[in-house]
This record gives structure tokens, C-alpha cells and sequence, in this order.
């Protein structure tokens, strides 16, 4: 039934708006490049070999890409198949830790958020990252259980092991190395609420890192044994200067995860940060247990990404499982009257809802009446020019913001009625339903009206240039930004010549085919004043430019 849930909210419009750059065209166009040069060892972008990324989640890319064509359909397809998974996974391990009721909670509480749910209908690697290292920690735990006294939980000791280990080397197939770096602090926490005490022995550590290493290293010693040491070397460089240096200008305060799980978890976030106060625990010790394994990973992710210098939203998007699982348990404490629905909880659910709704009712208007919102933008000659896109905005657009008060309408009431402490429990329980399902909803909705206008701002433009150059023979590139949109939607060939990613070949050299590159307003004047250049149009905050290839270093005008 959960799988089945998944299909059917995270499979449809997968292919109902254009990638967003930079992330989602990324991977996409690593996926796409491997099939075009048959290639499926090396990790290329622009047809150059790239080391930010190592090649899992791209080669699911690739079979959606084989099966569907090459599109955003499967590009995206890859998540919707691992929320269908996450999901039930998440069941089963709340039936295994207690009951029924819990399994069905924490996999809601993760369906009915917005970023864990709107994570399952992008192109980000994310999200099978966070199941590998989640998964990997999870065998980790039933080995530690299976091998101490205290817990009364019999398993397949060594194989739990095994598993925990190759479950984090996929993880660092997909993403890189934090992979191990993430559970290893949490085991290093743990130990110190274990007072240093060696709940898993350094042989067993030894043995779960090597079975990571084995499993990460089945591509990692093809790679190098095939292409020599540079990728490794390299690829490890960039690891560590994405934990200390901010990336392409991401930065961002120190509480910024702090705020972006709190708002982008509504509305489980709240009942989240209810479990880190006094709670009544009555549960088997293994339950227990799993809440601390829970807590540690909540503080370590958290922590160790509020600590990295780039600040971007997915960094601690391993946070939503033990949030969902913390959230989970006090929403079946409040049900069972262990603990009180606190009046701060409803309004803050009142609070960071309405938040939502508002933006999602006023985005509309202000679509329809664009002039009201521009002198906020006047010191941001980009923004302003976004703003000047053609989108057919209509009070049908509030449709999402309107649904999600009707929610919140219906929950509030919900948790309003019972005279009784069993009709209490039981209106609470339908209003968590309620919410958490017209959550899901709200999400959905939100994609369907909204993301592809927002989208008609920020890129469209650029992706129409791009599109129009599919077939021709000829250079597209940017200029002064970064972007990997020029290569996907403009359907990029394998190169004929060898300089075709030098910048000051496009901008200077004998080029045997023409070249046009799209540049954002704030930073035209370079091209304008170019006089290999002449400039195509502008439109929504870009400029185009075309050089042809006939007429070297001569003035276009």
C-alpha cells in the first residue's frame, strides 16, 4: 500500500517543468554524456572528465534514460522509485522496533513534509545518499544489538555487518566519502554516551570500513586502475574543500539548517522538537536505544553541516529520518496521553502553516499585479529583469495556499473536538491524517500550479535559447556564471575539437563553427563591447550573443 501511495504522488508530472539548475541539470547531463560516448566507467561533463561526483545515482539515471529517452522524466524517475521504497522501508522498521501503529506513523510523518516529500520528485542525488547511510546505520544497530546482553534481539551477526558496510560504500558511490564520515562521528558520539565504552569492537569497525571500502572501491580501482590516479586524487581534494570553503558562493549564517528543517519539515517539525524535552519512557529497551541512535544522527548532521562553509538546503537533508521517527513517537505519546498536545505546538503548526499559505495566496497576485514587487528587486538589476516574463498568473494559482487552509482548518477543528479522552485521542488522530495527507497534497499542487511559473523567472528563457540551438553545429556556452543547461538542452554532441570548452577559443580564437553564449544583463557589458559579438536579443534578465564563424575578430554592428 505504501509503495503504491509513493507511485502514485511521486511518479506523476515528473517531466512537467524543466531541470533546475545547477544540481538536477548536472546529473542529467553526466547520465546523458555517458550514453552518448558509451562510457560508463568515467564521470564526464561538457565532455571532459569531471571529479566532483562519483557515478551511482547517474547510472540509475541511465537505465530511466535507456527505458524512457533522455528527459526530465528520467532524470527524476530514479527519486520516485526511492521514495516507493523509503516509505515502506521506514514501515517495516517501525513494526520492528514497536507496532504497527508506529510503522505506519513514522513512514507518514516522512510522506506528509514537504522537503522529504518534494525530494522524491527531483533529479538530486540526495535522497538515495540519505537511504544508503541510513540503511547502513540500521545494520549497524541490529549487529550491535545482536551481539550485547542488554538487548533481547537475535540476528545474523556477521551478515548485519556486511551489510552495514556495503550499504555505506554505495553510499560513497553516490556521493563520496561522507558517506563513511557521517556514521563514523555518530558511532563516536554514541561511544561517548557510552561512557567509552566499546559497544562494537575496533575489529568489527575495522571490518565494516574495509566491506565500505570493497564495495566503493569496485568502481574507485576500475577508475584508477584504468584512467590512473587523477579522479582520486582530485575528488578527494574537492571533498574537503566543500567542508571548508563555501562552494560557488553558498553561504549562510550558522543557523541556516536550523531554520530550513524547521520550515521545510512542517508540520512533523514541530512534534520533533517536542522529543527533546521530558517525555514518559516506558518502551523496550531496543526501542529506547534507537531513539538515542536517532537524536545522534539529528545532532551530528545538523551540527557538522551548520560547521561546513557552503550553505546548501539538502546538506542536512539526512536529518528528515530522524526527525520523522523522533516526530513519530511523540505524535503516539500524545495519542496515548503520556504526554499533552502543548498549546506552543498548535501554534507554531498555526504559525509556520499560515506561512506557507500566505506566500502560496499572495504569489499569484503579485504574479498578476508584477509591478507592486519591483522596486524590491531595483539594486538587483538580474532580478529585476526575471520579472519581466511573459506568465499567465490567475486566482486559480492560489489553489495550493487555498487547500492548505482548508487543512489546517479541518486539523484545528479536529483537535478542538472530544469531550472524552478517547474521543480525544481519536480526533487528534484524525487530525494528524488530515494534516499530514493534505501536506502530501499541498506539495503536489504546488508543482503542478506554481514551480513551472516560478521556473518562467528564473531560466526559462535561457532553456528556450538552448532548446532552438538543438541540431545546429555550432558552440554554446555561458559567459561569467555557471550553468550546465547550454549542454543538456541544446543536446551537445561529442566534440570534434579539442578546445571546445576553452573559453577564450569561443571568445577569441579561429573557431570553425559559430558560437553563441548567453550572459546574464548585470554582466553583458564584456560582450557588448566585444567585437567578435553582436548581440542576438535579450529577454527575463538574459542577453544573447552570436559570433559567426565566417568573420574573425571584425565588429558584428
Amino acid at each position: 500500500m505504501l509503495a503504491l501511495l509513493g507511485a502514485l504522488f511521486y511518479v506523476p508530472f515528473l517531466g512537467g517543468v524543466h531541470l533546475f539548475d545547477w544540481d538536477e541539470i548536472n546529473f542529467a547531463e553526466i547520465s546523458r554524456e555517458m550514453i552518448l560516448l558509451d562510457d560508463y566507467l568515467r564521470v564526464h561533463i561538457n565532455f571532459e572528465p569531471f571529479w566532483e561526483k562519483p557515478p551511482l545515482f547517474c547510472w540509475l539515471q541511465v537505465i530511466c534514460m535507456k527505458i524512457f529517452g533522455v528527459g526530465e522524466f528520467a532524470a527524476r524517475l530514479p527519486n520516485a522509485i526511492c521514495g516507493m521504497l523509503t516509505l515502506p522501508i521506514l514501515y517495516q522498521m517501525g513494526c520492528y522496533l514497536k507496532d504497527d501503529r508506529f510503522g505506519w506513523l513514522w513512514a507518514g510523518s516522512y510522506f506528509g513534509s514537504i522537503l522529504p516529500f518534494l525530494y522524491f520528485k527531483s533529479g538530486i542525488i540526495d535522497p538515495w545518499f540519505n537511504l544508503f547511510i541510513f540503511s547502513g546505520l540500521w545494520f549497524l544497530v541490529l549487529f550491535y544489538w545482536s551481539s550485547s546482553s542488554r538487548f533481547k534481539v537475535q540476528g545474523w551477526k556477521w551478515k548485519l555487518l556486511v551489510f552495514a558496510g556495503m550499504s555505506i560504500g554505495l553510499g560513497i558511490l553516490t556521493k563520496g566519502p561522507v558517506a563513511f564520515l557521517i556514521p563514523s562521528l555518530i558511532l563516536g558520539v554514541y561511544w561517548v554516551w557510552e561512557r567509552f565504552r566499546f559497544f562494537i569492537s575496533p575489529l568489527h569497525y575495522l571490518i565494516f570500513g574495509l566491506v565500505a571500502l570493497m564495495t566503493s572501491g569496485l568502481w574507485l580501482g576500475a577508475e584508477t586502475l584504468i584512467n590512473g590516479p587523477w579522479f582520486l586524487m582530485t575528488f578527494v581534494k574537492y571533498q574537503v574543500e566543500l567542508l571548508t570553503k563555501p562552494v560557488a558562493g553558498h553561504q549562510g549564517f550558522f543557523g541556516y539548517h536550523f531554520v530550513v528543517l524547521l520550515i521545510g519539515v512542517f508540520p512533523v517539525s514541530i512534534f520533533a522538537v517536542r522529543s527533546f524535552f521530558k517525555m514518559e519512557e516506558e518502551e523496550a529497551a531496543h526501542f529506547l536505544d534507537f531513539k538515542r541512535w536517532m537524536k545522534a544522527m539529528f545532532w551530528v548532521v545538523l551540527i557538522l553541516f551548520s560547521l561546513v562553509q557552503s550553505k546548501i538546503v539538502h546538506y542536512s537533508s539526512l536529518c528528515y529520518f530522524p526527525m520523522t521517527f523522533l516526530a513519530a513517537h511523540v505524535l503516539e505519546q500524545i495519542m496515548d496521553e503520556k504526554i499533552a498536545f502543548a498549546k506552543w505546538m498548535k501554534v507554531m503548526i498555526g504559525v509556520i502553516g499560515g506561512l506557507f499559505v500566505f506566500l502560496l495566496i499572495a504569489l499569484p497576485i503579485f504574479g498578476m499585479n508584477i509591478e507592486i514587487i519591483k522596486p524590491l528587486f531595483a539594486k538587483d538589476k538580474f532580478a529585476l529583469a526575471n520579472l519581466d516574463a511573459d506568465v499567465a498568473w490567475s486566482y486559480f494559482d492560489a489553489l495550493p495556499g487555498m487547500f492548505l487552509l482548508v487543512v489546517l482548518v479541518f486539523t484545528f477543528r479536529f483537535w478542538q473536538q472530544g469531550q472524552s479522552p478517547t474521543a480525544s485521542r481519536i480526533n487528534f488522530g484524525k487530525g494528524i491524517k488530515t494534516i499530514l495527507g493534505g501536506t502530501a497534497v499541498f506539495v503536489m499542487l504546488t508543482l503542478i500550479f506554481v514551480i513551472n511559473k516560478i521556473e518562467s523567472y528564473s531560466q526559462r528563457a535561457a532553456i528556450e535559447f538552448y532548446k532552438e540551438r538543438v541540431g545546429e553545429d555550432c558552440y554554446v556556452a555561458t559567459h561569467d556564471y555557471k550553468s550546465y543547461a547550454q549542454l543538456f538542452y541544446s543536446k551537445k554532441q561529442p566534440p570534434t575539437h579539442e578546445k571546445h570548452a576553452d573559453k577564450n577559443f569561443l571568445l577569441e580564437g579561429e573557431i570553425d563553427k559559430n558560437v553563441y553564449i548567453a550572459v546574464k544583463i548585470h554582466r553583458a557589458r564584456f560582450l557588448i563591447d566585444h567585437p567578435n559579438f553582436e548581440e542576438l536579443y535579450r529577454k527575463n534578465g538574459f542577453v544573447f550573443f552570436k559570433r559567426n564563424a565566417n568573420t574573425e575578430n571584425e565588429p558584428q554592428h
